[in-house]
């Protein structure tokens, strides 16, 4: 793994080692359904370093997922109205650029270029698709793990579209999102 050589990359590097520190916290103090939980998070926060991509989006997913982590734990998404949206919304967006820079590594998409509709299309899409795994995990915790996860019609209409919105917010700003970082730029 690389030394961090901006600011931004070092806040980014900061983030992972609370990660680190949450997941130990979380699960001393609450236990297992939030050791799973913040295991997701430590994923989130790992994989843009191992990708490389720029210090914004790799601070920014790092932000969002130990956010949704922390507020699984303080319940801020049954007691703050509008909170669930806004985490979907913001780590959804932050995902999907991720995917995004993973297909667009692998061939699978090309520069964004001239293809700033196809990104957003398609970014929404997967937007939705990311939103949609989610949505089966909370079922599947509600089911089989703990009647405490919150789940519903409504909640799961409202969750998938705000994580459209985030991943059509990525596929708008794919060029800044996916562009490699220069030695100068983070």
């Amino acid at each position: 793994m690389r030394r961090p050589t901006t600011a931004g990359l070092l806040a980014a590097d900061v983030v992972r080692g609370l990660a680190v520190v949450s997941i130990v916290v979380a699960t001393i103090g609450w236990g297992p359904v939030q050791l799973g939980v913040f295991a997701l998070a430590m994923l989130g926060v790992i994989v843009p370093r191992a990708l490389g991509v720029r210090s914004a989006l790799d601070l920014a997913t790092g932000i969002a997922c130990l956010t949704a982590a922390w507020s699984n734990v303080f319940e801020l998404y049954t007691t703050v109205i509008g909170w669930d949206k806004l985490i979907h919304f913001a780590l959804t967006g932050c995902l999907t650029a991720l995917a995004l820079v993973i297909a667009q590594r692998s061939r699978l998409l090309p520069g964004v270029g001239d293809h700033r509709i196809g990104f957003a299309v398609v970014a929404t899409i997967a937007g939705l698709g990311l939103g949609a795994v989610w949505e089966m995990l909370e079922w599947a915790g509600h089911s089989f793990i703990s009647p405490g996860i919150f789940v519903g019609y409504v909640d799961t209409i409202g969750d998938l579209a705000a994580d459209g919105l985030g991943g059509l917010f990525a596929g708008v700003f794919a060029s800044a999102l996916l562009a490699r970082p220069t030695s100068t730029a983070g």
